[in-house]
């Protein structure tokens, strides 16, 4: 999964009630292009999904995880 594809699921799955901050942050994110601006918005969506659960959240926190340590 590639880093806005990630972002797009958080945005897809705004139903899920522990987003709060998650949901802008991942907004913004989109509009960016790969670099440390989008780096620093996958950390601030990190902190705010932490509540998210199952196969998807898990596959999301991975990338966005990997994304933010190969910056």
């Amino acid at each position: 999964m590639t880093v806005h594809a990630a972002l797009r699921a958080i945005v897809d799955n705004a139903n899920e009630k522990s987003f709060n901050w998650a949901i802008r942050y991942a907004q913004h994110g989109l509009s960016l292009p790969e670099s440390d601006e989008l780096r620093v918005q996958c950390l601030y969506i990190l902190n705010n999904i932490t509540g998210w659960r199952g196969e998807l959240a898990k596959t999301v926190r991975e990338t966005l995880q990997a994304y933010t340590k190969i910056r």
